[in-house]
This record gives structure tokens, C-alpha cells and sequence, in this order.
């Protein structure tokens, strides 16, 4: 994270102001420290801030402001950040990065489950941090009706959905059924990482003790059929004990 030093270089530079036109993040936590920290680093990159330090304040800045980006802590003093992540669900689809000390699989799949794009364990490199953020802002600025198109393009990678079709880098490629919902998940979500149970359910697949083994079998089935070289996978990438990420960059 960004120390002290690192702010107070910061503040003294003139040039770390977000410009008026910048991309606006919402940035959710309760600690003043961590707050003005992280809005020096975000205006640094000529990012706009707005601030929220409880559930309560993080809802209605995020209906006021209608922000960008949503960086969010887990620990708020009225409610738990899972709360809120899955109360802005119900209304917007702004791209939710979710910033926690809290490490354990259980809490990362509760909360990615509950709608959050990505999660990231403190203590992170700010250089994580703003990387992760770029790329949400890309999406949503590349992406901006994923629900509604027709046809989705990401590098070599091509599905229409009208048709019914997938190509790669110009030839047409077979899936199964299971297949082909699971890819196109994947697709509609480009950068986020997507749950075991989130896959599952899109794809109507078992709800059993071996549900992992049975996306497991089908990622896979993708891979060859998807990656140039499925044993350094290029698109589909596996986060361990969560679930599955399709790159975007």
C-alpha cells in the first residue's frame, strides 16, 4: 500500500491532481488513514475520488454520484462490505474491486458470489492495485453492453450469439451445450473472476459434491478447443480455489 512518505511527496506535487474529466472511483472504507492515501494515489493517476466510510454513506454516494468504480473494504462499521456489494447489484453493474484483509477462500468466494468483480488481499503493491483497476475501467469503457450484444470479440477469441457461433482468430469451433454456457459467461464477464457456483449455475450443472471435478473436466474441454496451447493457457485462467478468470488484456 502507499506509506506515508509516498503521500507526503505526493501532496507536495502539483501535478498529482485528478483531472476534471477523469474516471471516478468510490472509495469505501472507514479508516481516515487508508482513505486519504489511497485518494492521493488514485488522484495521482488523474483519477476522480469520492469517499464513503459505512455501508449506509457507500450506497447513497454510489446513487448520488453514479462512480465509475467501486474500491471497497469488507469491514464497515453498520454492515459487512458483502452487504453492500449485493444491494448495488440489485441496480447497477458499475465494476465492484473489493480491498480486504481478510485472506480466506470462503470469504473471497462469499463476496465474489455476492457480485464483486475482484478481490484483493491486503497488504497488495499499489502497482496491483491501479493495474487491477485499469483493467475494470477498460472493460467497462470496451464492454459497456455486454448484456446486449450480439457479438463479443476479445483477442483471437469471437462469439455471436445470434448464430450461436464461436470462432478462434477466424476459424469456427464446436462446443457442447455445457460448453458453450459456460464460455459465454465467461465472455459476457471478461476480467472478472467468476466463482466455482457462479459457472455452475449458468451452466445448469450438478449441485453435488464433485462440482468442482465437473467444471473442472469441462474448463478443460475449453482449453483445447479454445487455447493455442491449453498447458499455458492464453484466455482461461484458473484462480485456485475460486474459480475461473477469462483475460481481457
Amino acid at each position: 500500500m502507499l506509506t506515508q512518505s509516498d503521500a507526503m511527496a505526493a501532496e507536495r506535487d502539483p501535478g498529482t491532481t485528478g483531472a476534471p474529466g477523469g474516471p471516478l472511483i468510490l472509495v469505501v472504507d472507514d479508516e481516515a488513514s487508508v482513505q486519504k492515501l489511497l485518494g492521493i494515489l488514485l488522484r495521482a493517476q488523474g483519477m476522480r475520488t469520492v469517499q464513503a466510510t459505512s455501508a449506509a454513506e457507500a450506497l447513497a454516494r454510489a446513487a448520488d454520484t453514479n462512480p465509475d468504480l467501486v474500491l471497497l473494504d469488507l469491514g464497515l462499521p453498520d454492515a459487512d462490505g458483502i452487504d453492500v456489494t449485493r444491494q448495488l447489484r440489485e441496480w447497477t453493474a458499475v465494476p465492484v474491486v473489493v480491498i480486504s484483509a481478510r485472506g480466506k477462500e470462503l470469504d473471497k468466494v462469499a463476496t465474489l458470489d455476492a457480485g464483486a468483480n475482484d478481490y484483493l488481499t491486503k497488504p497488495f503493491t499499489n502497482g496491483e492495485l491501479l493495474a487491477r483497476i485499469r483493467v475494470w475501467l477498460r472493460a467497462t469503457a470496451h464492454h459497456p453492453a455486454k448484456d446486449s450484444a450480439s457479438i463479443i470479440e476479445i483477442g483471437h477469441l469471437r462469439i455471436d450469439f445470434a448464430k450461436h457461433l464461436v470462432q478462434v482468430a477466424g476459424r469456427e469451433v464446436h462446443l457442447t451445450p455445457t460448453e458453450y454456457k459456460l464460455f459465454a459467461t465467461l465472455m459476457r464477464n471478461p476480467g472478472r473472476l467468476m466463482t466455482h457456483r457462479q459457472l455452475l449455475d449458468a451452466a445448469g450443472g450438478p449441485r453435488s459434491a464433485d462440482w468442482r471435478q465437473y467444471l473442472r473436466v469441462y474448463m478443460g474441454q475449453l482449453r483445447r478447443k479454445l487455447e493455442p496451447d491449453m498447458a499455458r493457457p492464453r484466455y482461461l485462467l484458473t484462480e485456485p480455489g475460486v474459480g475461473y478468470r477469462l483475460r481481457a488484456d
